[in-house]
């Protein structure tokens, strides 16, 4: 039986890729032998998350030794330089990677990593496949994937918050060396290759994670939003200026939004502001968000950027219409069937609300729910065994 890695930042805690990650690794352990190798600390395991314990999954937890300040220095001195001048050959990024992931800590992960075995490791998120890259050498034999949960835009467009634009050509050299990377869309399979043509990725969608609850019927007059409140990333911010937009033209319906994270009190102060009180309502993350779809009319993604929407397949398995940014992933997902607004823009998304409340809703639920099932995890979980081998 192949031993198969998911190296992952985090395991146990709340997000969208751990939700995922969950799901595959669940699914693949019914046929291979898998281990989460995670940077959680391990007090925080918590199988019930995610229904972990469903699966004969394996745990280990690893973290960095420590290493000395003048070694810390030595190497933030090259990455500085790198990223100032934002050197492009292939040389200059290799040294980038050494100096930003210093020996002791290649060893050491290295050294994890060995000992479990692995036919196969899965660098999960952009940051940590390009570690895997570096271990090449010290990995000998084993098949490295990378997984990358962010678009192409979102890790290196000119306002991304997570890595930028002036090492994006140190990516593309690190990820060339794995065996195989996963995007989520086919968007970005063709922005990395117009980008580099000898840099080969391929997209694989991420299921539907939940088993859908009941289906709604489409008299709530509620709209519904999920997501992490994360910086800027949701754009929640945006949908609650649209909604008091909205809502001065409209005076039944309401905004429901669930989640957790540091900019929750930007989002209550708007609300307070807005003077929406009893028409637009935070809620905390749940495990049962099914019931929170059960009870929704329409979905609103109003991300500024995804690397795929997964709210919108769970959204749609309870039959709910869509509105939504004009994001490429969105379009891919939705096509036709969803209503949308242009990436950033209030008003714009204010008149998509307005437009939601008058649609066919029983034409659009029953598109939704046949949407959904093309992200049945059965034919997803058949696309990673063939790149993970029998």
């Amino acid at each position: 039986m192949k031993r198969i890695c998911f190296l992952v930042d985090s395991i146990f805690s709340f997000g969208g890729v751990q939700r995922v990650t969950s799901v595959i690794a669940k699914e693949l352990a019914r046929d291979y032998n898998v281990t989460i190798v995670t940077f959680d600390p391990p007090q925080t395991k918590d199988t019930s998350m995610y229904r972990l314990e469903e699966a004969d999954l394996n745990y280990r937890f690893f973290a960095y030794p420590r290493i000395s300040r003048l070694k810390q220095n030595c190497c933030r001195l090259y990455s500085a330089v790198y990223r100032k001048l934002r050197l492009q050959s292939r040389w200059a990024s290799d040294l980038y990677a050494l100096s930003s992931f210093p020996s002791e800590l290649r060893n050491a992960l290295a050294e994890e990593l060995r000992q479990g075995k692995y036919d196969v490791i899965v660098g999960v998120h952009a940051p940590l496949a390009a570690r895997l890259a570096t271990l090449r050498r010290q990995l000998p034999g084993v098949r490295l994937l990378g997984w990358s949960h962010n678009s192409f835009e979102a890790l290196f467009g000119k306002s991304s918050l997570y890595i930028g634009p002036e090492i994006k050509r140190h990516y593309v050299y690190q990820f060339r060396k794995l065996d195989k990377v996963v995007l989520l869309c086919q968007h970005d399979v063709a922005t990395y290759r117009q980008y580099d043509p000898a840099f080969t990725p391929l997209y694989i969608y991420n299921p539907l994670t939940l088993t859908p609850g009941q289906c709604s019927d489409g008299s709530s007059r509620r709209f519904l939003a999920v997501g992490r409140f994360s910086h800027q990333h949701k754009g929640f911010d945006l949908l609650i200026k649209a909604f008091s937009l909205f809502a001065a033209e409209d005076s039944e319906w309401q905004l429901d939004i669930v989640g957790e994270g540091e900019e929750e009190q930007l989002y209550r102060t708007l609300i307070k502001t807005s003077h929406l009180e009893d028409r637009v309502h935070i809620h905390p993350f749940t495990n049962d968000i099914q019931a929170y779809y059960s009870q929704a009319q329409v979905y609103v993604l109003s991300s500024r950027w995804e690397g795929f929407g997964l709210v919108l397949v769970e959204a749609m398995s309870h039959g709910l219409p869509v509105v939504s940014s004009n994001l490429p992933t969105s379009l891919e997902i939705l096509g036709d069937f969803g209503l949308y607004f242009e990436n950033g823009h209030v008003e714009s998304l204010a008149r998509q609300l307005q437009e939601a409340t008058r649609i066919d809703w029983p034409a659009k639920s029953r598109e939704a729910i046949a949407i959904a099932h093309r992200f049945d995890v059965d034919g997803i979980i058949g696309q990673w065994k063939s790149i993970i081998g029998q």
